[in-house]
């Protein structure tokens, strides 16, 4: 059966059509701006454009949409919450688009999409084509996470699995934008280590800058030597509770190669075990992740 996903993005709408879920060749595939600021029921014409330009060019009806999202449907309260794109928060986006489309609707959050990616068409089956329990983690500005087991994306009761970002990490990160303090994301997202190297130096510089200059730049350096070992301080508490077979680092901070040897060293100082198996992988589909993870949904 073809599966048709929407990736939903703060700027970009693009959808996909693929061959099937175990032959996922790309048969189609549109993009629309967002265009968020026109508002809610505006984002709802241009997914319904992005599928009617899918129709055309397959010539066929899907049977049923994923689209992945910012934020997350509550499962109690059936509307949506904890988006960055404010005009979805408190509505009930699946049964809205349902109607606006006339057919099923299954969602995800953009980090489950790209976890269920990685784990059925990217990083995964190449080296754990066995693998049974995948996390995803999204790196970036902000740090989120997506589930996977036995090849389905897991949502939990409160639609929140994989939010390893606001589990509590170190005070020194500061306010969090979701009203706590010390949070994953205010500590190891992209903004939080320039915010760090700002803080040794005075100077604002972008995070791949302050990649380039570490060695030579002390800053630069400590700025590294921060974010690798409390990456593995945060993410050992994903492996005891969770113990992955794989683990995808996505993201613009998720590149960042000393996370794959001294951040992983690092979590195994805090693992309950002698030594960590979990494999750790770099993202093979690139910006495409999001979409195909919809579609496999």
């Amino acid at each position: 059966m073809q599966r048709w996903g929407i990736d939903l993005g703060g700027t970009k709408i693009e959808g996909v059509v693929l061959e099937s879920r175990e032959s996922p060749e790309v048969l189609a595939r549109r993009r629309l701006p967002t265009e968020a600021d026109r508002g809610y029921a505006h984002i709802q014409d241009q997914i319904a454009r992005v599928v009617e330009l899918l129709r055309e060019e397959t010539g066929k009806d899907p049977a049923l949409i994923g689209i992945g999202h910012p934020g997350t449907l509550d499962p109690q309260t059936g509307a949506i919450k904890n988006s960055n794109t404010l005009v979805l928060n408190d509505k009930p986006f699946d049964l809205d688009m349902q109607k606006r489309l006339g057919v099923p609707v299954r969602l995800a959050n953009d980090a489950n999409c790209f976890a269920v990616a990685e784990a059925l068409m990217g990083a995964v089956p190449e080296v754990l084509p066995k693998a049974e329990v995948v996390f995803g983690v999204i790196m970036g500005t902000g740090v989120g996470g997506g589930l996977v087991l036995r090849q389905e994306v897991h949502h939990g009761r409160q639609g929140i699995a994989g939010e390893w970002g606001h589990n509590f990490l170190d005070e020194s990160g500061g306010p969090c934008y979701c009203g706590r303090t010390g949070c994953v994301e205010t500590v190891i997202s992209g903004p939080a280590l320039e915010r760090y190297y700002t803080s040794l130096t005075g100077e604002h510089r972008k995070l791949p800058e302050i990649v380039a200059r570490a060695g030579a730049d002390p800053a630069a350096t400590a700025t590294l030597d921060r974010l690798t070992r409390y990456f593995g301080k945060a993410i050992a508490n994903v492996v005891n509770i969770v113990d992955p077979d794989a683990i995808v680092l996505g993201g613009g901070v998720g590149n960042i190669d000393r996370l794959y040897t001294d951040g992983v060293r690092e979590a195994g100082k805090y693992l309950f075990n002698t030594r960590i198996d979990t494999v750790f992988l770099k993202p093979k589909l690139g910006d495409s992740a999001g979409v195909f993870g919809a579609a496999l949904l």
